[in-house]
């Protein structure tokens, strides 16, 4: 008798259930997965998890297990001529010069935070601003709602922006939650922030070009 995308998913949670706890495992079925293993995302609770090949192809069908969990992709790129003024800036509401954006479709709208000592924190992001800036860059609003995000910088050296996996957005606020110190964040904090900017430039499959209207 073939299973159904539902009857595969309850074994997956019978599996967790039993899953002994220890290091990089899949977080469905306890199988070792390496440093280059892929992440599902449950919207509810926007909790990345684990998941080895054969579990992470159980979720790709649109509506596996009702829609609750979803495959992240590994795209990666830049987007090319971006430049947003101060006063762009400013009206997104964002206090520092980093931030990510994404749509969620459980919200229906989309939603910005930037990474902070504290974790990631929520800015109240005007809908009519993005709209704006989304019409000038089109890369924007062709991200895959829930999945992936938009990750901007903003300094006086460096005005860009990235198309990245929605885990990698949430790892830039690893990295500063565990190494900003003090008012500045010091030096470790910002040659890690550096470094993550390196990766995810190295890891670009492709340039995404702006085409501004």
């Amino acid at each position: 008798m073939n299973q159904g995308p539902n009857d595969n998913f309850a074994m997956l949670q019978q599996m967790l259930r039993r899953r002994p706890p220890s290091g990089e495992r899949c977080d469905f079925c306890s199988t070792p997965v390496g440093p280059e293993h892929g992440h599902l995302i449950e919207l509810a609770e926007r909790r990345i998890l684990c998941a080895c090949r054969p579990c992470a192809l159980v979720f790709e069908p649109s509506g596996a297990a009702q829609g609750k969990y979803r495959t992240i992709p590994v795209r990666y790129a830049e987007i090319e001529e971006f430049a947003l003024d101060d006063s762009a800036w400013d009206a997104l509401q964002v206090p520092i010069g980093l931030a990510f954006f994404f749509y969620n479709s459980l919200e229906k709208r989309t939603v910005a935070f930037y990474p902070s000592p504290a974790g990631a924190m929520e800015s109240l992001l005007p809908l009519d601003t993005w709209a704006e800036i989304a019409a000038a860059y089109p890369a924007f609003a062709a991200i895959e709602p829930d999945v992936e995000a938009i990750v901007i910088q903003r300094n006086r050296e460096v005005s860009r922006a990235f198309v990245v996996p929605i885990d990698s957005a949430y790892e830039l606020v690893g990295v500063i939650r565990t190494s900003w110190k003090g008012f500045d964040g010091g030096a470790e904090a910002h040659a890690k922030i550096a470094g993550y900017f390196e990766k995810i430039t190295e890891r670009g499959r492709g340039r995404v070009t702006a085409r501004r209207t």
